[in-house]
Formats: C-alpha cells, structure tokens, sequence
C-alpha cells in the first residue's frame, strides 16, 4: 500500500525506516547480519539502491536499456556506412555550429555542417565518392569546427576518438582517422576469472631496458613471456588511454577512447591482449573516470565553448590538487559517455576488467583532501558522500558484470567506505577488490622510522588482516606509487646506495645488503599470503629494481634514464638479482599450486615481540616467519590445527634465494596432540634467522 504524498518519511534510525530499507533492496537483510553496525545507516543503503535502480529504469523507458544506452561508440564519432558513406554525431550543447573539417576537405572549416538535433546533438551524412570508396580514408586527419555562442571558432578533438597522434615536436595531438581495412582479429578467448588474482602492474612505455618509450610490440615479446614464467596470472595496463603529458603516468586523460599513440597502434594493443590471452592471462585496464585533463584543443574540456559539457560548473568542476576537470555524473550523456567508454575497452580490445583509478575522489565531495580518515561509519554516509558518483559506479559495475560476469573490478579507495566491494544487491557498490592501501603505507613506515629489530609484531599482523569481512582486498608491499621519484622502492630503503656496489655475486655479501635482500623476500611473502584475497605487484620490483620511476620532464632534462625497467639485470648470473626474481616467481607458482588467496583469512596463532615470530595457517599451510635480526632457533615449538607430517616447500633461506641453506629440506616435521597457542597440535622446527617456511 503506497504512503499519500503527504505523508512524512520514516525517521532515520527507526525500525519502521530499517523495514522500509528491507523492503526496498533485495539483499539488505544479509548485508546488516553479517555487519550490524551498519543497521543505522540502512537508509543511506536504500537511498543508494533506488537512485541506482530509477536510473537503470529511465536508461530502459527512454534508450531501450542499459545495453542500448552503453553502446554509445557506434553511433557517436565517426562511422562508414554500408555503402560507403560516413556518418559522424557529436554532443555538443553549448554550440551554435558544428562542422567536420580535415584532409579531406583541404582544411575548409564550414564546408560540411553538422545538422542540429534534439538534446544538443549533431549529426552529419557523408556521400561516398562515385565509386562508393570513402571520402574520408584511413589515416586522415581530422577536426571538429565548434562555432561558440559567442561567436568564436574552436577547432577540437571529436570525444569519441579512436586514435590520436603527436608529430615531431607538435605539442598537441592530432586526431587521426582509424579505419584500417583490415582490422585485428582476436584469435583466443578470454581466460577463466582468477580464484586468486595475482596481478602485474605493468605500464607499456617504460618496459624495456633502453632510455626510449617502449612499444606494445615490445611488451608482447619480451615482458608477457617473463609474466607467465613468473606465476602472475593477472596483468594491470597503466596509461593506455590517451594523455598529452607522458609525466602524468596515465592519469591526465585526454582521448578516453584512443589507445596512447605513443606505444603503436590500436591493432597492436589487440595483439598485446589476445597474447596474453593465449597464455591464461587476465588483462585489466587502469581505468581513469575519475577526472580529466584540463587541455582543450586536445581534450574533452570546453569541448563545445562551454565548461560545463562534460564537467560541472564551477569550482566543482576543478579538482584544485590534481588540476583537472571532474566529470558531471548526474549528466546523461556523460553518463552514456563513461558508460560507452567501460563497453569500448570491454569489447574493442578484449579487456578483462578494470582497476578504477582516484574512487576516494568521486566518493566525496572534499575529494579526500586533506581527510584523514579513522574509519568512523559517519566519515562514509552522509552530505559530503557525492552520490552521484557512487551511483555510476554502481551502474558501471552492473553493466561490466553483466556484459561479462567473468571480469574484474577493482576499486583504488583509501578512505575505506565499508560495502565498496559488497554485491549491488545489497546495497553496496559491486566492486570485486579494493586496494589494500594501507599496507604499503606500513613497509614504508617501517622502514623510514624504525630500525627492523624494533619492528612490532603485533602491529604488522594487524595492518595486513585489518579488512572487511566478506569484502576482497589486494594486497601489495608496493606499487608503483612507491616507485616514483620522491620515494623510495622497498629494496632501496633496504639496500640504498649498496645496490650500486655489492650485488656481485663475486664480492661477499655485506651485512645490509645480505638483511635487506633477506627481509624483501619476507616482505614478499607475508604480504602475498596474509595479505589479501589478491596479490600485486609493480613490474621490476620483484627483483628489487635499483633507482626510482621518473618520466622524462623539464626538472630532469628531459631523461628517460629513470623512465625504464632494467630486466637485463635478473638474467645476469653474476648479479643477486636473480635471487628475488626467483623467490617471487616460486612464491607464485606456490601459490597457483595451493590456493591460499582464494582460501578463507589465515588463523594467526602466533605473533611474538620478543622472539619476533609470526605464525599463521591458510589454505593447508603452516607459514613461520622469524624476523628477529640475529636468533635462530633450533627446535621452536609452533601451534598447528594439522595432525600429521610436515615438509619444507618453501625457504626463503634457500641457495636459489640468496639465502644461506640453513634449513634442510629433506627433514620432515611431525605435529603431536600437544596444544599450544590455542591450536591442538604443535611440532618443533628450526627458524633461521629471516627465513620463511611452509
């Protein structure tokens, strides 16, 4: 029975607002049980929901759905008809004109006016030649002529662009007609979704060991191949939508639908996936939705002479810390445009999902600006909540797991909204994984402040299983946000300037690098196996890359010295970089062989401060960790739920990897029906000093 219109809403808090939030999403029930301090917020939830579902409605009663309204690409931009014509539609509301100028036309900007639609849409029909061959070939260059309300004539970038270049020392990018004859054709399907998601964080430009901008090419031949024989499972391709500034690390986006000129061609990015593919692969997109590039002859900004095409207006419109423009996601047409962009990068090019980028911005209206959030349920409900964006989110995670229930979301949040990762059925947002954020912040904390003897036990166990019930978590010692010049790796806060001189294999080890080598591996690995439900890692520092991530810029004269990944140096047999990448390619391969990322959260028996153990079991295995900087023990008694026998299936303290053979593997290890630590059986092994066993 519907309530009259005049009828006041349930107060927020009461039961009768819990029953209506009940009745209103699906699956709100399991949500509250299985975290019932969220039940005062259930309206915030139903809130959420009906906003998510009223907009999935008007997407059904006004563009025959969400499957329709998401396929935006084959009508806007630029398309050859059947018989040879083009057909080209923009959104431009702000204009009084819109023209196609190019090649084609030898540069005439008003020779081929768009005619004016309904919605500040514009289209334009393009005869073929005589004999039927398009007008505009592949290849050409183009431009879209907007003629402003106030009479000025912009020269732009269609939004929907499939490709755009930069010539010589151009400082903007042309937009360049991609229609290639004969297009790529995928040959292999799409991998089975990971259980456990061990991922490569991996950017194209900065793979190869030469100070140049690597190719796609490059990758496809050269790093793919070191990907698979490191275990990896999973790869997360950095700056492939287009951005004018190659400093910005792919985060200043300004072609959403162009694959970055500046590595090859679109057709070479496909080879890329579908290689990666053939291998098992998953291939995921670092998708940038959360703001955008101030440009405008090369960008999405003032597209139409307007700021508020895409973008808000106003001071919402600008993101002051990262100066650029944020998107207006109550919009319909942005929506469709962001939405179109998700289905392009799905279908186009085969992605298998996608690790959304900056959602702590979109989250909230302070943007995450100098917030510090304490984890407090009333941080993430409430006016400053931008529920705009939380309602494309969740549109964008309903349609990605619609289109293709196989693919991955990610979600990059440092804020740690609670339901992020929950179903949309219960009111949460749909994603698969969050970034396990504040573990890398821990390492590094370690690692600046305290000198490792010092290091609490206690408190890192805490760090790496501080996450929400039921909602996945990637976990990462660093990624490439640790990388970047300013910072410093793990194994260059470890080993510092010693990495320049005492990797031979020929000198004898000196004590920090023998130490730092030694606790990289047990970094590694307790973050790999305690961690999370997923693992990353950022490519090259598996092996303990030397020196820092910077791209080439004016503060460095232009270097791309810093801007490259330097793999020669793992096959070098005279060099110890060879031990990391072993340790992390066997801890993969462990981990494929038993699981523990899909397993429940490991039960930690032990973490102890004085002898600086930590033990814990997930997935069948008993993993021992002894961080102390000088005790081994012989027989250390370590608590079990397994009767039975015990081997050693991986050390870290192993020949292979740099360690010191301190263990013997061919011993085995008996558990006996005498409790300890609160599990029923225990059995005595040796620890090593820095050594991990299994």
């Amino acid at each position: 029975m519907a309530a009259s219109a005049g009828a006041p809403a349930p107060a927020e808090g009461s039961e009768e607002a819990l029953a209506s939030a009940l009745a209103d999403v699906p699956e709100l029930a399991r949500l509250l049980e299985t975290d019932p301090y969220l039940k005062p917020y259930a309206p915030d939830f139903q809130r959420r929901y009906k906003r998510f579902n009223q907009t999935l409605t008007n997407f059904g009663e006004n563009e025959g759905g969400i499957d329709k309204f998401s396929r935006g690409y084959e009508s806007f931009g630029i398309h050859r008809c059947a018989d040879g014509g083009l057909y080209c539609k923009e959104w431009a509301p702000g204009a009084e004109g819109v023209f196609l100028t190019g090649d084609f036309n030898d540069w005439n900007p008003f020779s081929y006016p768009y005619k004016k639609l309904d919605f500040g849409k514009w289209e334009l029909y393009i005869p073929p030649k005589q004999n039927r061959s398009v007008l505009v070939p592949h290849g050409s260059k183009l431009k879209i002529v907007i003629r402003s309300k106030s009479g000025e004539i912009l020269y732009r970038i269609s939004p929907w662009a499939k490709y755009v270049t930069r010539e010589g020392d151009n400082v903007n990018y042309d937009w360049t007609h991609w229609d290639p004859e004969h297009p790529y054709k995928f040959k292999h399907s799409k991998p089975k979704k990971p259980k456990g998601p061990r991922i490569y964080e991996s950017h194209v430009g900065i793979s190869s060991y030469e100070g140049k901008i690597a190719s796609y090419k490059h990758f496809t031949c050269n790093v793919l191949p070191r990907i698979k024989d490191l275990g990896y499972n999973c790869i997360q391709l950095m700056a492939i939508m287009e951005h004018a500034y190659y400093a910005s690390f792919g985060y200043q986006i300004t072609s959403f639908f162009a694959a970055s000129s500046r590595y090859g061609t679109p057709e070479e990015l496909k080879e890329l996936v579908d290689t990666a593919h053939s291998m098992g692969i998953t291939v995921l997109l670092d998708l940038v939705h959360s703001h955008a590039s101030k440009n405008s002859e090369d960008g999405l900004n003032m597209f139409d002479g307007t700021e508020s095409c895409y973008f808000h207006y106003g001071p919402r419109g600008n993101h002051n810390l990262w100066d650029s423009r944020l998107f207006d996601y109550s919009s319909w047409e942005v929506l469709r445009f962001l939405l179109s962009n998700i289905r392009w990068w799905l279908e186009e090019y085969g992605f298998d999902g996608f690790r959304f980028d900056g959602v702590t911005s979109m989250l909230y209206y302070h943007h995450g600006i100098g917030q510090s959030f304490s984890g407090d349920y009333h941080e993430y409900f409430g006016l400053h909540v931008d529920e705009e964006a939380l309602t494309y989110l969740m549109l964008a995670n309903h349609l990605i797991h619609t289109l293709y229930p196989d693919s991955i979301t990610i979600a990059e949040d440092v804020s740690g909204m609670p339901t992020l990762c929950s179903p949309i059925s219960q009111g949460g947002s749909g994603f698969d994984y969050r970034l396990a954020m504040a573990i890398p912040d821990k390492w590094i904390q370690l690692l600046k402040e305290f000198k490792d003897e010092d290091w609490n036990m206690g408190n890192i166990v805490y760090t790496l299983t501080n996450r929400r019930h039921l909602e996945k978590s990637i976990a990462y010692a660093e990624s490439h946000d640790q990388a970047l010049v300013g910072d410093k790796t793990l194994a260059f806060w470890l080993m510092d300037a010693e990495m320049y001189t005492n990797m031979s294999v020929l000198t004898p080890f000196t004590p920090v690098i023998d130490r730092g080598i030694q606790l990289h591996k047990m970094i590694r690995l307790i973050t790999h196996t305690l961690g999370g439900e997923g693992y990353l890692n950022f490519m090259g520092n598996e092996f303990g890359h030397p020196e820092w991530l910077d791209f080439p810029r004016k503060g460095n004269d232009e270097s791309y010295h810093y801007a490259r990944r330097q793999f020669h140096l793992t096959d070098d047999d005279l060099l110890r970089y060879k031990f990391l990448n072993n340790f992390d390619r066997d801890m993969n391969k462990l981990e494929e062989r038993c699981g523990w990322l899909s397993a429940p959260q490991a039960h930690v028996s032990e973490k102890h401060e004085t002898n600086k153990v930590i033990a814990f079991e997930r997935a069948g295995l008993l993993f021992v960790f002894n961080f102390h900087p000088s005790k081994s023990y012989t027989d250390y008694r370590v608590g079990t739920t397994l009767p039975g026998k015990f081997k050693i299936v991986l050390d870290s303290d192993a020949a292979e990897y740099g360690g010191h053979q301190r263990l013997d593997h061919n011993t085995d290890f008996f558990s006996e029906p005498f409790e300890h630590n609160k599990r029923p059986y225990s059995l005595l092994m040796p620890l090593a000093i820095l050594s991990a066993i299994d």
